[in-house]
């Protein structure tokens, strides 16, 4: 690989033969002369770079920042080891006569002959006549002449262009493929009908020259081309040319202009290392100034380009000293004129409000190799001229990214040209870097409440980060892809992979822009500054209704994550100080009423105090924390409001699909009716904005469910697991439960958004991506899940214990099949075995007070949940052990149970009457005339009730099933908790009103239309009910059945039995117990009805209190009052309190009254001596 021809190194280290002499004072002041800057050419300072330092350098690491340098690229090194090995060839030394001759074939000049194929220069056509011996002093002196001549004939030439004599075999650099008209053109390499597919191209490194001869190189980077390349080239008609003059340039992608030279151009090889890429129907056009600047700098790239092709012609003759020293002078002098150009001083002065000359160039990505890198090492020292010439180019670079978008890949050009700008280095220094952060607008001061919004709009890499396949960030996109006639699911998933390779390419060019100023020392501050910025900017992001007006889109933010990811990929959490955000150079702003996982505001106040009240000075924050805590923060505002917000839209489409259906559905019922019009019109609405948001859903497809995105995530989110674990635990992964039962003040303090996140993000996934699940950090996350549930005293909330179970629930078999592994790999898990079903138990009951306003509501699903997951539990051999003594410990499996039993009487109870209202409607509705005697706004509210209904039956039946088939569990399994006093007679009565709603002279209510529509399984409800009865027929039992005066009843029961037989619900045998069973209730109802007494008159000092009821077992609570010992145990099985004064009460705090009881039973004797 020659250097002409070898794309731009990684490290961006100027080219070793590139001259050591430049320009020591090449000052941008309009006031300085002319004859002072040209003088300023003949004058050189020493820049010689080592490059074994260089290179030493470049792969070294960064110790203090804990970032790795990059690499040299190793084809660089070997490039650079031939240059210097390469002997001199045998032979005679180059003459002064063919060295002239090398000058003028570089040059295209001639002092001798005119003619079409070079420039003549007249004046040194005469002083060659007059005294050769004196026209030149040294070769660096001629060509500093000979360059000043030319390019003074372009400037003083008004009528006549000096380089309109060359042909077109000079090749212009400026074409990248030029058409007939003339115009700078830039094929993008994609048809508009097709999916993005990246075309090749090269680097600032890549020469159209290169192409022309046939040596261009193929490119090694990740744009790399999918589309077969052709050599072929046309030259077209030299009548067809014409100049036109720009008065200002643009970069917008979608402009033209003429081109700046009145040579007669060839078009470069398609898809060669000009960049271009074969496409008939689609090219994206860059325009140039035309202008005398722009004919000047033509020139001295073609020159500058030149050089190369005769290294690599006659690679021998110049590795000769003579030789070699000569063409770095022609390369250092033309980089030298060429700032002069492009600072304006040979012609007008230019401002750093103009385009730079160059950006056209570097859009095109077919400048020289070495040019730019050469550019920068000669002008970088001195600060006035690079910023004169470096700060248009970075301008108009980001003015470009403005105007791009994935709906064709220019987009990566400006991020290629800026990330390999940044690249360029020179010992430790990154020149480029340190002229971005130094802009103004690198990070500048928010000036409205919407600081995340102006941040993305106004800072500098704003317009870089902000490249989005969103339908909301950028409407192009779904536009180009999305909006075809029928979109299959087929075609849908090819583009998405196409724009996720879109992105992934940009998100690389993203982090090598990022990762260099990390790199460069002096603006390493700034870097961090910034990536600080961006998080505070957009707190408001992670709130539940967010203004987007306010903050940054999520394609920027997400953009921004993927960036902070890579820089965290190396990072070691032993080198990560867990403390950082309560460090008081803490760079995230971490509010104080922030809510933490356990602690108080006044708890953690009281900490940091304590915590630093021993360290002073506090040590200053290393890189590998500050970009840890980053990255996690930036989770917290990107990719988690991103999940919300597609979970919404799917919502929002289930929603919408209803209604069509809904109005279709009804159509016959109102397309008479006065609102026809009125529904006509909403079907309509409803099916444009249906379609507009299945559009929406296909980009954000695209944006977020990309699979190597969410890894990334989930492997974070594995790290940020892990620093979690050793700081409730230091013994990790030797972890042992339960936990100390003192919490941590650390983790105490920790925003419960570490935690609350982790557990929302393995929802999203489980959901819509669970093959992401299955990554070397699993085994991390089960961890964490079993610890924290087998640990709630940990954590404050218990909403977000409640979200951790719904983690477990969704990747139940049952419920997400394709996360079975992932299931049993936690009910497998060592620490789960003994603790995990006790502590689900715990929550189940604990969860019937969360303080929230819709703890009543919500503790169904939550409930709902942990059924379903103790039924997969007790499938695992593992768990029966620890089932069996939670159902024999007594207290906490008792409290279980009454729980079950409100809840089934609750659910079954609206379940049915639900069911009972739509039977009504739906009875109403079949008699159509009947119906149709009804006011409209009665129809329309009757409907309403319906599908409310409907919704409400369907839910409550769910609920209500899973909590029957775990009574139904068991029962199988255990009696005695189902007997105590306080339980048994409550149970009965349930079993015994649901039978009556089932089976009663009602039950016809219950009829309705399509009942699995709802759930409905009447015959698998009664079942179940009397299955249980079965399984707990006892005498005590039965008992408590008779006792029931409000539903049981003989009848009752022979239906039962009736509707068993007809139905074939049970077995012969079966049906002969519930049979046995009825008759032994029905005779102890005999039996209390010979012994009846009436107690209602017993003193008021005999009556409990809360039930006036006669008391049994009197017991006297802290407060002082004396209550019945069944019915206070029966109020704290619900709430641990006094039921007069809400203070916190326990069974072991009741006292027995004996001297009362004896009072009570010699008094009931009395009554009953009394009555017989």
């Amino acid at each position: 690989m020659t250097p002409a021809t070898s794309p731009i190194g990684a490290s961006g280290v100027a080219h070793r033969s590139q001259s050591s002499e430049g320009v020591s004072s090449l000052s941008s002041s309009p006031s300085n002369s002319l004859e002072t800057q040209s003088q300023s050419l003949s004058r050189s300072q020493s820049m010689d770079i080592d490059s074994v330092s260089c290179e030493k350098s470049m792969s070294q690491v960064d110790v203090d920042s804990g970032i790795e340098n990059m690499e040299v690229d190793e084809s660089d090194r070997r490039e650079k080891r031939s240059l210097t090995d390469k002997e001199p060839p045998s032979g005679s030394e180059v003459s002064e006569e063919q060295a002239l001759q090398l000058v003028c074939k570089i040059f295209r000049v001639s002092w001798k002959d005119r003619d079409r194929d070079v420039i003549f220069l007249t004046s040194f056509s005469e002083q060659f006549k007059q005294n050769p011996k004196e026209v030149f002093s040294d070769f660096k002196d001629l060509i500093g002449q000979i360059l000043m001549e030319v390019l003074m004939m372009s400037t003083h030439s008004r009528d006549e262009n000096p380089f309109a004599s060359l042909t077109a075999t000079s090749q212009p650099i400026a074409a990248a493929a030029r058409s007939p008209d003339r115009n700078l053109i830039l094929n993008t390499g994609s048809n508009p009908g097709t999916s993005p597919i990246f075309c090749n191209v090269g680097s600032f490194g890549s020469s159209s020259l290169s192409s022309l001869y046939g040596t261009s190189p193929a490119s090694s980077n990740h744009f790399s081309s999918h589309v077969p390349m052709t050599g072929s080239s046309v030259t077209p008609p030299a009548s067809s040319l014409t100049i036109t003059s720009v008065p200002s340039i643009s970069v917008s992608p979608h402009l033209t202009a003429a081109s700046p030279s009145g040579v007669q151009p060839s078009s470069p090889s398609v898809g060669g290392s000009a960049g271009a890429s074969a496409c008939d129907s689609c090219s994206d056009h860059f325009s140039i100034e035309t202008c005398k600047e722009t004919e000047m700098l033509n020139y001295l790239i073609e020159c500058f380009d030149r050089v190369g092709i005769e290294e690599r012609k006659a690679p021998k003759m110049c590795s000769q000293p003579a030789v070699s020293q000569l063409l770095s002078n022609i390369r250092s002098q033309c980089i030298s004129h060429a700032a002069l150009v492009l600072q304006g001083s040979l012609t007008q002065p230019r401002s750093l409000q103009q385009q730079s000359l160059l950006v056209p160039y570097m859009l095109c990505r077919n400048l020289p190799f070495g040019f730019i890198q050469e550019l920068v090492r000669t002008t970088h020292q001195d600060e006035e001229m690079f910023k004169q010439i470096f700060i248009p180019i970075l301008q108009g670079l980001a003015l470009a990214s403005k105007e791009c978008s994935l709906d064709s890949d220019n987009f990566k050009y400006p991020l290629m040209a800026l990330g390999e700008l940044c690249e360029i280095k020179f010992g430790k220094t990154h020149p480029i870097c340190s002229l971005v952060v130094s802009l103004p607008l690198w990070l500048p001061k928010p000036v409205s409440p919407g600081a995340g919004r102006e941040l993305q709009r106004l800072s500098y890499l704003g317009a870089f980060f902000s490249l989005s396949v969103f339908a909301e960030d950028d409407i192009k996109v779904v536009e180009k892809y999305f909006s075809g006639p029928a979109i299959t699911l087929e075609n849908t998933r090819v583009v998405s992979q196409s724009l996720q390779h879109y992105l992934e390419s940009a998100r690389q060019e993203l982090f090598k822009i990022l990762h260099s100023i990390l790199l460069n020392g002096e603006t390493r501050e700034a870097a961090l500054s910034y990536m600080a910025a961006v998080v505070d900017a957009n707190m408001k992001k992670a709130q539940m209704q967010t203004d987007d007006r306010m903050v940054s889109t999520d394609g920027f933010m997400l953009n921004f994550l993927w960036v902070l990811q890579q820089l965290s990929t190396k990072i070691k959490l032993e080198t990560v100080d867990p403390t950082y955000i309560f460090h008081p150079r803490c760079r995230i702003t971490v509010p104080m009423d922030e809510t933490r996982v356990k602690a108080t505001m006044e708890d953690v106040t009281g900490w940091m105090a304590e915590l630093y009240r021993d360290q002073s000075p506090c040590s200053e924050p290393k890189f590998p924390t500050e970009c840890f805590f980053l990255t996690l923060h930036a989770h917290h505002l990107s990719i988690l409001p991103s999940c919300r917000r597609y979970i919404r839209r799917l919502r929002a489409i289930r929603e919408l699909n209803r209604t069509v259906e809904d109005l279709k559905n009804n159509e016959s019922q109102w397309k008479e009716s006065p609102l026809a019009t009125r529904h006509r019109e909403m079907l309509k609405r409803c099916k444009t904005q249906l379609k507009k948001l299945v559009r929406c859903k296909a980009c954000a497809d695209a944006g977020l469910l990309d699979e190597n995105f969410l890894r990334r995530c989930l492997n974070f989110y594995g790290m940020v697991i892990q620093l979690l674990l050793r700081i409730l635990d230091p013994a990790y992964p030797n972890i042992v439960l339960p936990l100390n039962p003192d919490v941590p003040k650390m983790f105490a303090a920790l925003p419960e958004f570490y935690v609350e996140d982790v557990a929302e993000f393995l929802f999203f996934i489980v959901q819509y991506s669970p093959q992401v699940l299955y990554e070397p950090c699993t085994q991390d996350i089960v961890m964490f899940l079993v610890v924290m549930l087998c640990n709630q005293n940990y954590i404050r909330n218990p909403y977000l214990v409640a979200k951790l179970v719904e983690v477990m629930f969704m990747t139940n078999p049952a419920v997400q099949p394709r996360t079975q592994k992932f299931f049993e790999m936690i009910e497998n898990h060592p620490l789960s075995t003994k603790l995990l079903v006790p502590s689900l138990m715990k929550f189940y009951t604990d969860v019937e007070h969360t303080g929230a306003t819709s703890e009543f509501y919500d503790k169904f699903t939550i409930r709902y949940h942990i059924s379903t997951i103790f039924k997969s539990l007790w499938q695992n051999i593992a768990h029966h052990g620890t089932f069996m003594e939670e159902f024999n410990s007594g207290k906490q499996f008792v409290r279980y149970i009454n729980m079950l039993i409100n809840d089934t009487t609750f659910l079954l109870d609206e379940s049915l009457e639900s069911l009972k209202r739509i039977h009504e409607v739906q009875e109403e509705m079949k008699n159509k005339e009947q119906w149709d005697l009804l006011p409209r706004d009665q129809q329309q509210a009757r409907q309403s009730q319906l599908a409310q209904d409907e919704r409400v039956s369907r839910s409550y039946l769910a609920l209500a099933t899973e909590t029957v088939d775990m009574f139904h569990i068991l029962t199988k399994q255990v009696q005695k908790p189902f007997l105590r006093p306080e339980l048994g007679p409550r149970l009965a009565a349930m079993l015994n009103f649901n039978l009556q709603q089932l089976c009663g002279p009602k039950c016809r209510d219950l009829k309705v239309e399509n009942p699995e529509k709802y759930g409905f399984e009447p015959k698998k409800l009664l079942d179940q009910l009397t299955d249980i009865y079965l399984q707990l027929d006892c005498a005590r039992f039965a008992k408590a059945i008779a006792d029931d005066q409000r539903s049981y009843s003989k009848e009752l029961f022979e239906e039962v039995i009736s509707k068993m037989r007809k139905a074939g619900i049970k077995s012969t045998i079966a049906i002969e117990k519930f049979k046995l069973l009825a008759e032994k209730v029905e005779e102890i109802v005999a039996k209390n009805a010979r012994a009846e007494i009436d107690y209602s008159d017993a003193p008021d000092e005999f009556r409990d209190p809360l039930m006036d009821t006669l008391m049994t077992d009197p017991v006297r609570l802290p407060s002082g009052t004396i209550m019945d010992r069944s019915i206070i145990l029966r109020h704290l099985l619900n709430s641990s309190t006094d039921p007069f004064n809400r203070q916190t009460l326990t069974e072991n705090m009741l006292e027995p009254v004996p001297e009362l009881k004896e009072q009570i039973q010699a008094w009931m004797r009395d009554k009953q001596n009394t009555d017989h």
